[in-house]
């Protein structure tokens, strides 16, 4: 089997805002094969600039676009085929969005490895299939009278677990505490309650935050500091009574192990559209070896949202899986699969492959040429 064609296709809603909201823009990966079997993989990045990296054209030995490194290469040689990445590509795709290109190349690729062998990906892994707890992702709303009402529709709606992120939070120390406050009055005391503070804080002012929150019962704190304050990140896990979560923004094994290693990490958390499956696992395992807790970033689609599902059954540390809820319909109609929860619990599909059928109506009406 050869690779005949990648493609990096990008979908955007007519309007799109400043909210911290990946459903509102996607970039997909298409590789096609000589076989008739197509992968599919989905970027969180900026998608025009993700595309840019897939479809560059020859521009030295070590420089071309992940499109022409690939084409004519066996897709079920995974590894030979990230290591051809790396050798034809090292100039732009180390960090950033030519790293996040590569992430989703490689979630295309063990697509097509699941079709090809008939299996579920986290077969592949010699996993078995493991339900995971969803808890509901959503941004804080602009006022804590507004959270408040939202929590409490996630509490009837039967989750367990709920997260509230960005927004206003980190603009004034009294609206951060009313917004946790009425985020946990809202779900009730039976709720799991994380927060995600969006990086505004340096450690010491997040270590008077966690002190301040301390009171609301917070499952984790996620980014309170810039990801790149590994050191401030140390010092805040290191006396925090609140776990710390962070990680979202890496994609290669070896900064996350500084973020365990150094940055104490309690929680780490790994984006399919940026780590890929291959980097993702090893990530969870290597979290698994230093007892920490291994999550999803997951904010986009049906297609990040399988992929996690797959690498949460294949890593022996998972508890929790992040649903976005977020009212997109980029979101709930780029594949027809939905990932219906039942009580709250959520599981791979036993498909081969990632297990979703790509709605091609949804192509055609958010596409962007």
């Amino acid at each position: 089997m050869k690779i005949t064609s990648v493609q990096a296709i990008v979908l955007r809603l007519p309007d799109v805002t400043t909210a911290a909201d990946g459903t509102q823009d996607t970039c997909l990966i298409r590789i096609e094969t000589d076989a008739g079997i197509t992968g599919w993989g989905e970027v969180d990045s900026a998608p025009t600039v993700v595309r840019a990296a897939v479809e560059a054209p020859l521009s030295n030995g070590i420089t071309r676009g992940l499109a022409s490194a690939l084409e004519g290469s066996d897709p079920l040689a995974i590894d030979a085929c990230m290591q051809r990445i790396y050798d034809l590509t090292q100039y732009y795709t180390r960090y950033g969005a030519g790293a996040h290109a590569v992430a989703g190349v490689n979630i295309a690729l063990w697509d097509i490895a699941g079709k090809a062998y008939g299996q579920p990906i986290y077969r592949l892994f010699g996993a078995a299939q493991r339900q995971v707890r969803a808890y509901a992702s959503v941004l804080f709303q602009d006022t804590p009278a507004d959270t408040y009402d939202l929590a409490a529709r996630l509490a009837d709606r039967g989750f367990t677990a709920a997260k509230f992120g960005w927004g206003p939070m980190g603009q004034s120390e009294a609206n951060d505490i009313a917004l946790v406050r009425e985020a946990r009055r809202g779900l009730g005391d039976d709720v799991d309650l994380m927060v995600d503070a969006g990086q505004p804080w340096d450690w010491r002012t997040a270590l008077v935050r966690t002190r301040q929150f301390a009171e609301y019962r917070p499952f984790w704190l996620e980014e309170p500091l810039h990801p790149e304050d590994v050191a401030g990140y140390g010092k805040l896990s290191a006396v925090s009574e609140i776990p710390i979560a962070g990680g979202e923004s890496e994609s290669r094994l070896l900064d996350f192990e500084e973020l365990i290693l150094v940055g104490g990490l309690d929680w780490v958390q790994a984006d399919p559209g940026r780590c890929g499956i291959t980097t993702m696992v090893e990530i969870g395992r290597l979290a698994a070896r230093h007892q920490r807790g291994f999550v999803n970033h997951t904010f986009k689609t049906g297609v990040s949202i399988a992929a996690s599902l797959h690498v949460l059954a294949a890593v022996p540390n998972t508890q929790v899986l992040e649903y976005a809820m977020t009212e997109s319909p980029i979101r709930h109609e780029l594949t027809y699969e939905d990932f219906e929860l039942d009580a709250g619990w959520v599981g791979p599909s036993d498909a081969p492959g990632l297990g979703v059928t790509i709605n091609e109506a949804t192509l055609e009406r958010y596409g962007v040429a």
